[in-house]
């Protein structure tokens, strides 16, 4: 469908941020990516959220289904955890709890947060046949991504936390995405890292394994832990974020800059956005 000049003066063309059809257009891509990054900046800000504890885990677990064990724990993490950062002497938002925006693992975490009266993050995705963004989440705070890529990257820009509960495949592509971001030093700061539920994560990934055949080192099975109970998760979790300070609103993590001969003067800590 084309879009209509202006009905005020049929002679003169639409300005080219309000065509529908030129942004819809493989030129207008560029912009629409950009879009995906500016329009939650601009919410977050005016929102003022400081910073997330992101949870993973599987669309597919309900809360009636054979692992609804995993659907409760989240639930009540996320509402211990949203009630400890409601009670933290700060006047900005911290320690958000942020999904992905569906059902399963996401919908509870987004309900604990909602249980405890506390506002949470949904960054959704746009696919064929599911998902829609699950009804818990603060409307303020609920955004609709088409770029796997760009919500990605909004999962790690303000990750102070990562809580993953068993999941299938984008629960695996969004868990090594920010394990190798840690492994790497490409972020500034540490992210804790919590596989919830030992039994499935060793079943289903032989961490000690790549280890043995040399793809990783030792000290990389220090980048995360398992926690087996919502209380084991909350007391690892407050324990590891309550030293953090405090930087602007949001505070994103970093792209840590490699060092080399030519970097020695600026030293080892210079880091880009």
């Amino acid at each position: 469908m084309k879009t209509p000049w202006s009905s005020l003066n049929p002679s003169k063309p639409p300005l080219a941020y309000r065509n529908l059809e030129f942004l819809d257009s493989d030129d207008g891509r560029p912009l629409r990516i950009l879009a995906e990054y500016l329009q939650p900046l601009h919410a977050l800000r005016r929102e003022g959220i400081h910073d997330t504890i992101v949870f993973f885990g599987s669309a597919r677990i309900t809360e009636n289904g054979p692992l609804a064990q995993y659907y409760a724990a989240a639930r009540e993490l996320a509402r211990r955890l949203t009630e400890w950062s409601k009670a933290l002497s700060n006047h900005r938002h911290r320690f958000i709890v942020c999904t992905g925006g569906g059902p399963g693992i996401m919908e509870a975490a987004n309900r604990g947060a909602s249980d405890a009266r506390g506002r949470t993050v949904g960054f959704n995705i746009g696919l064929p046949h599911e998902q829609e963004p699950n009804p818990y989440i603060t409307r303020e705070l609920s955004f609709e991504f088409h770029y796997f890529f760009m919500r990605k990257l909004w999962f790690a820009h303000l990750a102070r936390a990562l809580v993953v509960f068993p999941g299938g495949f984008g629960t695996f592509d969004e868990l090594f995405e920010i394990l190798t971001l840690s492994q790497t030093l490409k972020l500034d700061r540490r992210i804790p890292i919590l596989l919830y539920g030992p039994d499935y994560w060793n079943e289903t990934v032989n961490f000690p394994a790549m280890v043995k055949w040399g793809l990783i080192a030792a000290e990389d099975l220090e980048l995360f832990r398992f926690v087996g109970t919502p209380n084991e998760a909350f007391e690892a979790l407050e324990a590891a974020l309550r030293p953090e300070p405090e930087g602007a609103t949001p505070w994103f993590a970093k792209s840590a800059l490699p060092s080399g001969p030519t970097d020695a003067s600026k030293g080892s800590g210079s880091a880009q956005s």
